[in-house]
């Protein structure tokens, strides 16, 4: 299983990325594929996830801004983000996890068993 995160990059502040997560050597009926992101000195931060079906959740710190969309063809996850803030400098890991998971759990990072390389975005003021 491999996840190959990208789109990282220098934006300033109020400006849009989009990163994508690319997935390949596994086909899961039931999943969910996330973005977390962690900035220096700071835990791992979940920010988004989706379910194959479409369900999405996310962190109230991504709500209204992050937008997490799928391709199930292409076996790819996506995070457009919007007005992006200094604050929101980090690296961002997508995440894979098979089959179902208690919905109070899916902001754990640890629930998730498979993880991208991360891609570094930087706000600048």
């Amino acid at each position: 299983v491999q996840l190959q995160a990208s789109g990282g990059g220098l934006v300033q502040a109020g400006g849009s990325l989009s990163l994508s997560c690319a997935a390949s050597g596994f086909t899961f009926s039931n999943r969910f594929m996330g973005w977390f992101r962690q900035a220096p000195g700071k835990e791992r931060e979940f920010l988004a996830t989706m379910s194959r079906s479409g369900k999405m959740y996310y962190s109230d710190s991504a709500k209204g801004r992050f937008t997490i969309s799928g391709d199930n063809a292409k076996k790819t996850t996506y995070l457009q983000m919007n007005s992006l803030k200094p604050e929101d400098t980090a690296v961002y890991f997508c995440a894979a996890r098979p089959g179902s998971v208690i919905l109070s759990e899916l902001r754990n990072p640890y629930v998730y068993d498979y993880w991208g390389q991360g891609t570094k975005v930087t706000v600048s003021s």
